[in-house]
């Protein structure tokens, strides 16, 4: 990482915490009824159960400390150098193959994946790190990870190497994984466009 790109994460750390409860701006996005999981998701689990039997006790999102906005924006920016993008049909020859990206290359759900598996590993709830559905606005379909934190609701993303608040980006999100079961899904409506239809 370069001084400048430190400096940059700092400041923006430093203007997080400043706002503290002065948060501006709808800091959680609005979630709805249980919905469709994602094909590649389901598929996954069938591999891997034990990813979508997490259970977590309703409970307030985890702290945001200086400590931990410092490991999430170590874990986004490592995973997104580390991980050459690759299609799922460049590399498995079918479409929606979600996988952690051990072979080194993977596509957005793949860097999703490896960092809320990173994340949890140092400690963050399972039902703070939620896989999340968006669309582009140039219409595609894309997959982030979604962090809850007492401060709100921040986006990791492998086309972006800032760790942004949901309502700084220009997704429209349409459904993520439940805060309190791994395994479930749940509807978006973030407020900011008329209701759309859900991808698979």
């Amino acid at each position: 990482m370069t001084k400048a790109t430190s400096k940059l994460l700092l400041a923006m750390a430093m203007q997080i915490f400043a706002l503290g409860s002065a948060y501006a701006g709808p800091a959680f996005m609005h979630v709805g009824d249980r919905t469709t999981q994602p094909v590649g998701h389901y598929e996954f689990c069938q591999k891997l159960p034990q990813e979508c039997n997490q259970r977590t006790p309703k409970q307030a999102p985890i702290e945001l400390t200086r400590k931990l906005w410092a490991t999430i924006v170590n874990v986004n920016n490592s995973v997104n150098t580390s991980i050459k993008p690759l299609t799922d049909m460049e590399q498995w020859g079918k479409e929606e193959v979600w996988s952690y990206p051990d072979t080194g290359f993977g596509d957005c759900e793949d860097y999703a994946l490896e960092k809320r598996r990173e994340l949890m590993n140092v400690g963050v709830p399972a039902g703070d790190l939620l896989i999340t559905v968006a669309r582009r606005p140039d219409g595609e379909g894309h997959a982030v990870l979604t962090v809850r934190t007492s401060l709100g609701e921040f986006i990791l993303d492998n086309l972006e190497a800032r760790v942004l608040s949901w309502t700084d980006t220009d997704y429209t999100y349409l459904k993520r994984q439940s805060d309190e079961a791994s395994g479930v899904w749940v509807t978006i409506n973030d407020g900011r466009e008329d209701a759309v239809a859900s991808i698979h």
